[in-house]
Formats: C-alpha cells, structure tokens, sequence
C-alpha cells in the first residue's frame, strides 16, 4: 500500500512550492542510485519521493490528489503513476548535474508532459478477441488561446535570471547543486504579459474522449500504449503518452491461466458411472467431450486448441473441463426407491470393491488409530 506523499516527504500538507523543493532534494540526494549503487531500498525510496514531488508540485495533480488520495490516479483518473519513473536522467539533471557530471551546464528546456495510466476493465470476450472501447481522460492539453506559450500576445523574453539556460547553480558547501530556475521554471523564458486563459501555463485541464483499440489476446496487467495522449509539456513542450492498463472481469463460466481456459462442467452420477457424451461450452460455441464409463468427480479433460491465443502467443492455448459429480435434489418417491435399491447393492464385503477409494479411506483411518491407540 502506497505511503501517503506529505508522509513521503514530511512535509505538512500546507507545504509551499519552496519547501516542497527543500524536502525532495534532500532525499533525492540522500537516496540517488549513483550514491547508492545496488541498494535497492534507496533506489525505492528515491523512486517513492520522486512520484510524490512530482504529483505535489503540480498544482492541477497536488488539487486532485487532496480530494481523492491516490485513487486519482487509478481506475482511470489519470495521473502520472505508471511511466512517472521513465525520467529520471531529467530529475537526475536537474538536481544532480555537477555533482555527478550529468548537467554539463547546457539547456534543458521545457520537459515533455507526464505520462498518464488509465484503468479499463473488459469482459473475458473482449479481452480475447479485441474491441474498441471509449474512454474519457481528465488532462492536461495545451492552451488554445496562446497556442500553449502562455503570453497573451505572443511575446516570449529570455530569463534574466538564468539566461536562457533554464537552470541555475547554487554552492552548498563543497557541492555544486543544479535546479530549475525558480523564476521561469525551467524553461528559460519570461512572460511579461500572462495569457488569461492559462494564466501563463500554457495548459488547461480537460476531459478527453478517445477511442482505445485493444488489440485480440490481452490479459490482466497488460498496457496499451496511446502516444502523445499524456499530458501536455509546459512551454509549449510535447505531450506525453497515455497508458491504458487492462484489468478482466471475472467470468461466470471461465477462468483464465496465462492462455489457458478452466471450467467445471456438471454431470450426473449416472453419466460419470455408465459413461456419456457431455456438451461443454467454448469461446467459439458448444463442443462434446466423451466421459468414459466409472470416471471419478474432478477428472480434468483437455480440449486442444480451445484456449486463448494471447498477443504474445503463435497459437491457442487449451481449454480444461474439470467435472463435478452434482448431488440430485428434489427426488421423486420413485427415485428415492431406486437409490435406496442401489445403495443395498454395496452392502457387504462385495460392495467394497465398486469403492475403492472409500475403502482405502476407510482403511487408512483404522490404522491411524491404531497407531493413535497403541
């Protein structure tokens, strides 16, 4: 279970910009790979205060996630969650560039937009065979006002600050830090004159409609990629991507394994006991399968081919019958009659030999407590 981000990065939640800056390049620099090689739980955290500062930072994802916690960016809220970490040679840049020889001093300029995850669940059919399925994503998408520059007329300077570079140095002791520079954030240009739409932003929020093609074969856990559909870059920058992660519903007939199909399949006692043809269902419509006469309940059967042919797969996986022997209810008196027949046919020691399981039940319970007893 994910860890609260303010927790993350113990920070109250009326946190500033500033000290949410101060907070994150504290434990980046504590928990970097490169200052840490092979400790994964470092790597971990690095990866788990990385996500919090880049949802807290971002005033539109920070509104979103104090109204509903990490579920909005689950279950298709959007978010940055999944392809968060894709970047982190940006974020290593950006704090560590001298430090570790990254930055090199040459501008970065307007980062690409995050990348989103959305969450779509299918029915068994769907995912086996494809559909196109409509979704709608909150987002962010450029500014159709200024086109995404952010400037009411167009009019875009150069920082001051930071000369156009989009970073600037700051020594702390022996350490020569890197960071965005807190006055154009990054992008190396000042808006004198704020576009009124976006307030100098260059993106708006929106809910986009876009039509998904899941592709034939798909399971649980797999990602469609939708290029270009994330989030739009500031400044202008070009967006990210969107993935669409896919979750199956249960089936009231099948479960699935990777390619393979499960399924129980109810049969009398007298068709188990005397053998009988019995139909079955498929993806592709009803087959048979012969049960042989004397079969015992959970006789696993295997129908060849009748599986799913999944998007990593050349051919088809199987489809396996489990039968189940069902109690009859509501007997008849004539039923009744016959059973009770039936069952005074395994009276006896002769009776033992039609159960053989029974009996070696039966056998293996008396030497139990014999030993139990002796």
């Amino acid at each position: 279970m994910k860890r609260d981000f303010y927790e993350v990065l113990g920070v109250a939640r009326t946190a500033g910009e500033d000290e949410l800056k101060k907070a994150y390049r504290r434990l980046a620099m504590k928990h970097h790979p490169d200052r840490n090689p092979g400790n994964a739980a470092s790597e971990e955290a690095f990866k788990e205060a990385k996500e919090a500062y880049e949802v807290l930072s971002d005033p539109a994802k920070r509104r979103m996630y104090d109204q509903h916690g990490h579920a909005a960016f689950q279950s298709g809220m959007g978010g940055g969650g999944q392809g968060g970490f894709s970047d982190v040679g940006d974020i290593f840049g950006d704090i560590f560039g001298d430090i570790f020889g990254g930055g090199g001093g040459r501008a970065r300029g307007p980062r690409k937009g995050a990348d989103l995850r959305y969450v779509i669940e299918l029915d068994l059919e769907e995912a086996v065979f494809g559909a196109v399925k409509r979704i709608r994503v909150p987002t962010l998408v450029g500014c159709k006002s200024c086109g995404g520059s952010g400037s009411e007329d167009g009019k875009v300077e150069t920082c001051g600050t930071c000369r156009g570079q989009g970073r600037v140095r700051i020594q702390q002791g022996i350490f020569s830090i890197q960071q965005s520079c807190p006055h154009c954030g990054g992008s190396g240009k000042r808006i004198s004159n704020p576009c009124s739409s976006c307030r100098g932003h260059g993106r708006t929020e929106q809910e986009k409609e876009l039509d998904v093609n899941i592709p034939a074969g798909v399971d649980t856990g797999d990602r469609v990629r939708l290029a270009g559909e994330g989030e739009a870059g500031p400044s202008g920058a070009p967006a990210g991507d969107l993935y669409v992660e896919i979750q199956t519903r249960e089936h009231a007939i099948f479960k699935r394994d990777h390619d393979d199909l499960y399924c129980e399949v109810p049969v009398r006692l007298s068709q188990v006991a005397l053998g009988a043809s019995i139909p079955v269902p498929t993806l592709n419509g009803e087959v048979e399968i012969k049960v042989p006469p004397e079969t015992q309940t959970g006789k696993l059967f295997r129908l060849r081919g009748k599986g799913v042919k999944s998007v990593r797969s050349r051919a088809p996986g199987d489809l396996l019958c489990r039968v189940v022997v069902e109690t009859p209810v509501n007997l008849t008196s004539e039923q009744r009659r016959i059973l009770a027949e039936f069952e005074e046919t395994f009276e006896g020691e002769d009776g033992q030999r039609h159960s053989p399981r029974t009996s070696s039940f039966l056998d293996g319970v008396k030497a139990f407590w014999d030993r139990v007893t002796s």
